[in-house]
């Protein structure tokens, strides 16, 4: 049969677990990773970009719900299996914020971890999860209004101070054109238009690290994003 062309990442500290349940998925999925606590598990999250994630709540160091919670912060396009002892459960139900495809009951069969992919498979093909703090941009660029950093396939991208104050303005009311002036004063603290030129030098490297015509500039007014 063929495989699914979707990655997991598998978080489990007990060895002979994790690489029992890995050969297992091995056999149905493209490509597999797997780690033994959450600050591997997050280090192999931000290189690999996985569509699933299956995590065990007790982890050494860093919980899993930790774990999770760190990916939730800007990331909530991955699906993750939350794997639990009956003593863990009425914790992970107060956390509903993590958006958890299923939670699993330890010992787990075969079967209700397959039942648990399969909806997660479904919930890739058919829905989109955006949290309303995050814009989408074209070519896989991204804006978190919470944490104020951009994205570029769900890579954080570097921004200076400046950088950072100026798109967080911009992005606050994408349909709003914020008059020059008004743009001075939030990034100096003063309307001295003698600093447009230092303006526009900000939005001249701010454009290339995002997609294009994302800036516009509104002929003697200000400027706007534009996200079509």
């Amino acid at each position: 049969m063929d495989k699914y062309d979707y990655s997991i990442l598998f978080v489990e500290d007990e060895e002979e677990v994790r690489k029992n349940y890995v050969a297992y998925l091995k056999r149905f999925f493209t490509t597999v990773y797997e780690v033994g606590d959450a600050k591997e598990a997050y280090k192999v999250y931000k290189e690999k970009h996985p569509s699933i994630l299956i995590i065990d709540v007790n982890l050494p160091g860093e919980s899993g719900i930790d774990f999770l919670k760190r990916v939730r912060e800007y990331d909530h396009s991955v699906r993750a299996i939350m794997l639990t002892a009956m003593s863990d459960v009425q914790t992970l139900l107060s956390v509903t914020d993590l958006k958890l495809t299923k939670y699993l009951i330890k010992p787990i069969s075969r079967d209700e971890l397959q039942e648990a992919l399969e909806i997660a498979i479904d919930e890739l093909q058919n829905y989109t999860i955006i949290s309303n703090d995050i814009v989408v941009m074209k070519d896989s660029y991204h804006w978190d209004r919470k944490t104020k950093k951009l994205y570029h396939n769900k890579v954080e991208q570097s921004l200076t101070k400046k950088e950072i104050v100026l798109l967080n303005l911009l992005f606050s009311n994408t349909n709003q054109t914020f008059a020059t002036e008004d743009i001075i004063f939030e990034l100096w603290y003063d309307v001295d238009m003698s600093k447009l030129s230092s303006l526009k030098t900000i939005i001249k490297k701010l454009r290339k690290k995002l997609p294009q015509d994302t800036i516009k500039n509104v002929f003697g007014v200000g400027y706007k994003i534009e996200l079509n």
